[in-house]
């Protein structure tokens, strides 16, 4: 069956939340947050929202219309770890065109 892109994403998200719960936002404790603007390669955005959804910092991930293509919130326990996510992990998943980032305060 053939799925538009809304909901193709919110079949897969609802899909791969299934037994797990949404992490608070963590602002109060004190913990780095960061929002990460998206742009994939043409055809890789499903590849890359899944990288996304697997990795142990990401709080939710979700697809956009418009110039970019995915929104990620991550939340870190420490400065170091969020900027080695951001340059280290996010940047190098393959599809990915460019990032921006909006760092919480």
């Amino acid at each position: 069956m053939f799925y538009g892109f809304e909901q193709f994403f919110s079949r897969l998200n609802n899909e791969r939340m299934k037994g797990k719960s949404i992490r608070p936002l963590s602002f109060a404790k004190g913990m780095p947050e960061a929002f990460i603007l998206f742009k994939t390669e043409p055809s890789h955005e499903r590849e890359v929202y899944l990288s996304l959804l697997d990795d142990e910092f990401v709080v939710e991930v979700h697809a956009l219309y418009g110039e970019f293509d995915l929104l990620t919130h991550v939340s870190a326990q420490d400065s170091q770890t969020l900027t080695n996510l951001l340059l280290s992990k996010f940047r190098q998943i393959p599809g990915v065109k460019e990032t921006r980032t909006l760092i919480a305060v």
